[in-house]
């Protein structure tokens, strides 16, 4: 609690645990930003059922689980919301802005797919330029494993798993072939499992 209204820290320059014989570094807390985020997983039970409690009665609009928004509901919650869920009043009290983020839609994940530095579909195509081989992933291949996603209600996480299950016969297979493949060719029917990958032969490749 101290550290987030602010004090002055001792903290352990090595990170772990602290040592009765270990040097500290000093830091001043009092002008640091501290944000807390997580997935709260539950919170929005308890927020649907403070909310329903409101609109029961023959006006009221029903909304199955399936079509509920959990964005529009993360957004109605209050600090008695969050106390319900564990937090206690103190911490509360010590984070006096609470935001909520909408949820990730296929656009976005396309985005996490390609844009980030360190972004999957750009370490796959580094693994595939060690040996030799382009590696393109279509637009409509992209789209597709951003919607099995979205139904496997993984979020971001759940797009590595996706491509891995489709790369893991190609990565172990590249190396045998790599000799006589130009490029891999991957598309929406490779993500659904209804076709096999294209491979472009070299000698194909280098004549066009």
């Amino acid at each position: 609690m101290k550290i987030l209204e602010g004090t002055v820290a001792n903290v352990p320059p090595g990170g772990g645990r602290k040592h009765p014989h270990q040097e500290y570094i000093t830091i001043d807390t009092t002008n640091i930003l501290f944000i807390c985020g997580g997935a709260f997983t539950g919170l929005e039970k308890i927020i649907e059922h403070r909310v329903s409690a409101k609109s029961m009665g023959f006006g009221a609009e029903i909304v199955s689980r399936r079509d509920r928004d959990i964005g529009k509901l993360l957004a109605q919650v209050t600090p008695q919301d969050l106390m319900k869920f564990g937090f206690i009043p103190e911490f509360i009290g010590r984070l006096p802005v609470v935001a909520t983020l909408d949820k990730l839609g296929e656009r976005e994940l396309v985005q996490i797919l390609v844009e980030p530095r360190n972004a999957i579909v750009k370490q796959y195509k580094k693994f595939f330029e060690m040996e030799g081989v382009e590696l393109t992933i279509t637009p409509d291949a992209l789209k597709t494993i951003a919607r099995q996603a979205l139904r496997m209600e993984t979020g971001a996480r759940g797009l590595r798993a996706i491509l891995e299950n489709v790369m893991l016969d190609i990565m172990f297979d590249l190396p045998s072939r790599a000799s006589e493949v130009a490029e891999v060719v991957i598309d929406s029917d490779v993500i659904e499992g209804r076709a096999q990958p294209h491979y472009v032969a070299r000698q194909k490749k280098e004549s066009a």
